[in-house]
C-alpha cells in the first residue's frame, strides 16, 4: 500500500487496526513513512504498555556493559541484602537476572497480586515478597507483568540511580528522543484513567509512590521513539557514531531462550523480546492493544506502532507485513 491507501485503509478500519494511532517506519537510515490518526500527531506519545519490558531489558543491557551488573547470571538477592526473606522460603536464593529477562522466574499463587503491589508504598519491595514458592527453580515460562519489577529495582541499587534518570542519560538522551518524565500519581482511579484514556499523552512514565518506574507497562513512546529504539538495535548498538548498547547484549537479548506454547504463538522468547519466526531474523518488543517495535533485519526495517486501549490485539506483525512494508 501507499501512504494514501494505508492512511484510508485504517481510518475506514472496524477492526484490529481501527486503534492505531501512529505509524512511523525507518528503511536502511531513512524515514519512510510517518503517518497518524485519531488527531494524533508525531511527537505525541502513548503508554505502551509491555513494550515497557522491552525497553527495561535494554536498560538492564546498558547496566550490565557498565558492570554495575556482574552477569545474568548473578542472584537478585544480591541486590536486595536488606530484604527479609519470609521463614522457610528457600528458592527465592536461587533466582538470577537471568531468570527475570527470560520469564522464566517463579512466583507463588495462580495470579499476580495487582491489588496488593499497585496500593502498596514500594511496588518492587511488595513484589519481592511474592517470588519464590515451594517449587524451586523449573525453568517453566511464567509471564509475569509484575515481577518485572524486580529487575528495574535491581538496576536502581546497581547504578545509584532512578532508572527513569539512568534511562534520560544512557538511552534516550543518545537517540535524541525526548526525557521521560514521572507520571507522579498512582491512585485507583488514576491507573485505571492511564490504561484506558484515548488522549495523546506526555513522554511520561507511571511509577510507584517512591518514583520507581514500572517495568512490565506504563512507559508512554511515540511510534517514532519506537522505530528510533529499533533502529539501535538493527545498528548493532551504534547511534551515529557512538555506541550505546554492546552488540554482545543484543545478541543475547534476541536470541531465543525459550520456545513458547500456543498461547504466545509459539513464538520464541529472548530477553523480553519475541522472535515470531523461527527461520527469519524478525523481532519484536510486544504490548497490548497492538503497541509494537518490530525490527527485520533481513529488511534493514524498524516499525513504531502505538494504539489506544483495544484487547486481545495479536496480529500486529502480520499487519506491518502485509500492509506496511508492502
Amino acid at each position: 500500500m501507499n501512504k494514501e491507501q494505508l492512511h484510508r485503509y485504517i481510518s475506514q478500519s472496524k477492526g484490529n487496526e481501527s486503534n492505531i494511532c501512529q505509524i512511523y517506519v525507518i528503511k536502511d537510515g531513512e524515514v519512510v513513512y510517518d503517518d497518524c490518526w485519531h488527531g494524533f500527531k508525531t511527537e505525541d506519545s502513548m503508554n505502551v504498555n509491555s513494550v515497557t519490558k522491552g525497553i527495561v531489558s535494554l536498560l538492564a543491557g546498558i547496566a550490565l556493559d557498565k558492570g554495575c551488573i556482574k552477569s545474568v547470571d548473578q542472584k537478585v538477592m544480591d541486590f536486595y541484602p536488606d530484604y527479609t526473606v519470609k521463614r522457610g522460603e528457600k528458592t527465592i536464593y536461587d533466582v538470577t537476572v537471568r531468570h527475570l529477562l527470560t520469564m522464566t522466574a517463579p512466583y507463588k499463587g495462580k495470579s499476580e497480586p495487582w491489588k496488593k503491589v499497585c496500593t502498596s508504598n514500594d511496588w518492587t519491595l511488595t513484589t519481592l515478597d511474592y517470588l519464590g514458592g515451594r517449587n524451586g527453580i523449573t525453568g517453566e515460562f511464567r509471564y509475569a507483568t509484575l515481577g518485572i519489577q524486580i529487575l528495574v529495582g535491581i538496576i536502581e541499587r546497581a547504578t545509584g540511580e532512578k532508572c527513569f534518570d539512568f534511562a534520560n542519560k544512557y538511552l534516550f538522551d543518545p537517540l535524541g528522543l525526548p526525557k521521560r518524565i514521572l507520571h507522579g500519581d498512582s491512585s485507583k482511579e488514576d491507573q485505571f484513567d492511564f490504561f484506558m484514556n484515548k488522549n495523546p499523552r506526555r513522554p511520561e512514565w507511571y511509577s510507584d509512590p517512591q518514583g520507581t518506574v514500572t517495568a512490565g507497562w506504563g512507559i508512554c513512546m511515540s511510534a517514532k521513539d519506537m522505530a528510533v529504539v529499533g533502529e539501535l538495535i538493527l545498528n548493532g548498538g551504534i547511534h551515529g557514531k557512538k555506541r550505546i548498547i554492546s552488540e554482545k547484549y543484543l545478541h543475547d537479548m534476541l536470541k531465543p531462550h525459550l520456545k513458547l506454547g500456543e498461547r504466545m504463538g509459539f513464538m520464541n522468547y529472548g530477553y523480553l523480546w519475541y522472535k515470531p519466526y523461527d527461520d527469519r531474523d524478525v523481532y519484536a518488543a510486544i504490548g497490548d492493544s497492538g503497541n509494537i517495535i518490530y525490527i527485520n533485519k533481513d529488511e534493514n526495517v524498524s516499525v513504531g506502532i502505538t494504539g489506544t486501549f483495544k484487547p486481545r490485539i495479536f496480529d500486529r506483525v502480520q499487519f506491518i507485513e502485509e500492509k506496511v512494508l508492502i
